[in-house]
């Protein structure tokens, strides 16, 4: 297997050494359990891959397993949160209490206006969903509809086809009988049966029958013409090895080329007796193979259309979901730190500005991440939910990808930054749109040039009156800072940091959580504030300014 994509090709071999036992089967076991099992694969299956220096190096189990979260948990955070990375066991909610869809419906949707997810009650019985989700349509619809739509006429036509098609094989005398026989009968039959199968279904089916369907269906019902009729061949070429070993024998024992002849004759005889039986066996079975063919025409649009309805179902769900986790950087820029996980991550945010910024409650988060026993308001009966629909090992990568992101670029004053960390906090359904610094950097210069030298008296001050990153703030707070005017008053850098955020600058939050990530951004996330000084609570409170 050779793959660019290392997250993909990596996750392919972790799935399949852990799909090898029953105790790790379908995301199963421990981390330990799984690593264990990648690490004896890799004794027999070794994985190459390109390190930090462009060595082709083999990988070790760690590695299998944790360069795609890797890979992942960035991904997630340049899309800001809003990667389906970050979703799992999305076909639960098909067997989901009406608590769960409610909640799910009360998120906004990233992309399409809010409708209804389309999942109630009887959702999965019309779907054909089985308990882990998956599509599976009924023997005895598929034998209605198969009858239904291609019923006596179309099946009677092409079993007088085969019969056609297989006398004409018979009668035709090729140099290599057993190797050309075989061939041309898997093509011709499996051509007769697929072609008129298909046109029928598609004039029924129409536009929910797509090319790419087509194809998959005629290769289907190909490959199981092929399998039928290598059965039957395998009889007949058991019996005609029979034969030959007979023939061999006899001739061992033969007195003379008269006997000899005799003996080659009889056993041709055999062979073509065998070889007719094989014809008729065929024959035999064409109403079966042209049935079952049927069924698996409509088994597999009905499965594909049942599965279109699904995705597009899942599709919605996700973007409710997307709604949710666009909120995540902001709850982190608020009150994240390095030990934040999906476990803690409800204890950390207050329950108020949990429920305005995302639309539900702490409660009904916890029932979205941990499941539990809802009880039904008609009936009063309990219904459990498992939940779990957030991947917590990409959930938590993440968390900690972003947070030293936000470490890194935490020092407003470093001019060689490229980027912000706001570039990565995607705009809220609320009134957190947040100003870009390109935008910012032209506001404060059109204010200098209005003003001009507005930032080289100590006694100016200036107030953003809806703040939302804090950014027109830092921005200032950096053009007073190094104001050679400024310089003179305060030599002192301490000292005049601390004048400017005492006496200079000002700002109104309209929310809580907006008056989190400014207050944050403008001061630091750790008590640093910008160019390495270490401004702590006690130092400011005796200019006093209160975090």
């Amino acid at each position: 297997m050779f793959d660019f994509d290392p997250a993909r090709s990596l996750t392919v071999f972790e799935e399949y050494a852990n799909d090898l036992y029953s105790g790790t089967t379908c995301g199963g076991g421990d981390t330990d359990s799984r690593k264990q099992n990648v690490r004896r694969l890799l004794n027999f299956f070794p994985v190459i891959g390109e390190d930090e220096n462009g060595e082709m190096v083999e990988l070790d189990a760690e590695q299998v397993l944790s360069i795609p979260r890797k890979i992942h948990s960035r991904e997630v955070v340049r899309r800001g949160f809003m990667c389906d990375f970050l979703f799992q066991n999305i076909s639960n909610i098909f067997h989901a209490p009406a608590e769960v869809i409610e909640t799910l419906q009360q998120l906004e949707p990233y992309k399409a206006p809010r409708e209804d997810l389309g999942v109630k009650a009887g959702t999965a019985d019309e779907l054909n969903l089985g308990e882990n989700g998956e599509v599976s349509i009924p023997d005895e619809q598929v034998i209605g509809k198969s009858k239904d739509l291609f019923g006596d006429k179309v099946y009677g036509n092409i079993n007088n086809e085969l019969n056609s098609v297989i006398d004409s094989l018979v009668s035709e005398k090729p140099e290599n009988p057993d190797e050309d026989f075989l061939a041309d009968l898997q093509k011709a039959v499996g051509v007769s049966v697929a072609e008129p199968l298909v046109e029928a279904a598609k004039q029924n089916y129409g536009s929910d029958m797509k090319a790419s369907q087509q194809k998959k269906v005629e290769r289907k019902i190909k490959a199981d013409v092929n399998n039928r009729i290598n059965r039957e061949y395998g009889d007949y070429n058991i019996e005609k090895n029979r034969i030959e070993r007979d023939r061999a024998q006899a001739l061992e024992n033969a007195k003379s080329q008269a006997e000899e002849e005799q003996i080659n004759q009889a056993h041709d005889e055999r062979i073509e007796t065998a070889r007719l039986t094989l014809i008729d066996n065929l024959k035999q079975s064409r109403s079966e193979m042209v049935q079952s063919a049927g069924e698996t025409v409509v088994r597999e649009i009905e499965t594909a259309k049942k599965e279109a309805q699904k995705n597009s179902i899942e599709n919605g769900i996700r973007d409710h979901l997307r709604g949710f986790s666009r909120t995540i950087p902001s709850f982190l820029m608020a009150y994240g730190d390095e030990n934040t996980t999906l476990e803690s991550f409800d204890s950390i945010i207050p329950d108020y500005v949990f429920k305005d910024v995302t639309s539900i409650t702490v409660d009904q988060f916890r029932l979205l991440r941990d499941g539990g026993d809802v009880t039904d308001p008609e009936t009063g009966e309990k219904e459990h939910f498992d939940g779990h629909l957030f991947d917590s090992v990409v959930f938590n990568d993440s968390i900690v990808e972003f947070i030293h992101l936000r470490s890194r670029l935490a020092d407003y004053f470093d001019e060689s930054h490229k980027e912000d960390i706001f570039d990565y906090v995607p705009p809220q359904k609320t009134n957190q749109i947040f100003t870009p610094r390109k935008v910012v950097v032209k506001m404060i210069d059109m204010l200098e040039q209005e003003n001009p030298g507005c930032f080289d008296d100590p006694t100016h001050t200036f107030a953003d009156l809806y703040m939302k990153s804090g950014m027109y703030i830092t921005e200032i707070i950096k053009r007073l800072y190094n104001s050679k005017a400024m310089r003179r008053y305060f030599p002192d850098d301490h000292i005049r940091l601390a004048h400017i955020l005492e006496h200079q600058v000002y700002g109104i939050a309209p929310t809580e959580i907006i008056y989190q990530i400014a207050t944050h951004y403008i001061l630091g996330y750790d008590n640093e504030l910008g160019k390495g000084l270490q401004i702590t609570p006690e130092f400011l409170r005796t200019f006093g300014f209160r975090p």
